[in-house]
């Protein structure tokens, strides 16, 4: 995967969230913190989009890259999503996953076009999840924490299967929210939830 050029004394950081196409639960967002140029050929070798591996292999994936690189999580709450909107909500998350860290990154690269309202040099890379391993990295860590996240609420309401769709409006989710109602944790903002009665 291509990465951005850096020095054996830079580090690199890397940012992207999951869950903003979701029907319920939070936003996450993390950032890995590293010098591409001299983490392990191995471990660097597997790292890739989040969305082209397997739970499986995110997993797997993301035990190995959290025992042999820096990282932070932030989160945006439904509430967070409802007051803000979907977009500064994820803009939320990243900086509160980039003010976590107790060491801030020479450089900072964001998935997409918009950038968090934080004091670090930056770059915005449209699909970087996909051109850069720093924010590849990161997209594999906030999938795995974002998947255990609904994996726990799923517990609570197995209707919504939140443990396979992770809140997404999978065809099982939708007619869940049909036969069942909204939840707390359903985002009251979005197209498919703000027509549907509170949870029955």
């Amino acid at each position: 995967m291509p990465h951005r050029a850096s020095t054996h004394h830079h580090l690199i950081g890397g940012i992207d969230e999951v869950g903003r196409g979701a029907l319920a639960g939070p936003v996450f967002a993390a950032m890995a913190v590293f010098n591409p140029r001299t983490l392990d050929p191995d471990i660097a070798s597997r790292i890739r989009d989040s969305k082209q591996l397997t739970k499986p292999q995110r997993q797997d994936i993301a035990r190995t890259l959290t025992r042999h690189i820096s990282f932070t999580l932030g989160a945006a709450s439904v509430r967070d999503i409802t007051q803000r909107n979907i977009l500064q909500a994820s803009l939320l998350a990243m900086g509160r996953a980039w003010h976590h860290a107790p060491h801030k990154p020479t450089i900072l690269l964001i998935d997409g076009i918009h950038a968090p309202p934080i004091p670090s040099p930056m770059r915005t890379i449209p699909q970087g999840d996909a051109k850069d391993m720093t924010i590849a990295a990161a997209s594999i860590i906030a999938k795995v924490a974002r998947d255990t996240i609904m994996e726990k609420l799923a517990q609570r309401y197995p209707a919504y299967a939140w443990h396979k769709n992770a809140g997404y409006p999978t065809p099982h989710h939708q007619y869940a929210l049909k036969h069942y109602g909204r939840t707390a944790h359903h985002r009251p903002t979005f197209r498919h939830v703000r027509s549907v009665p509170a949870y029955l």
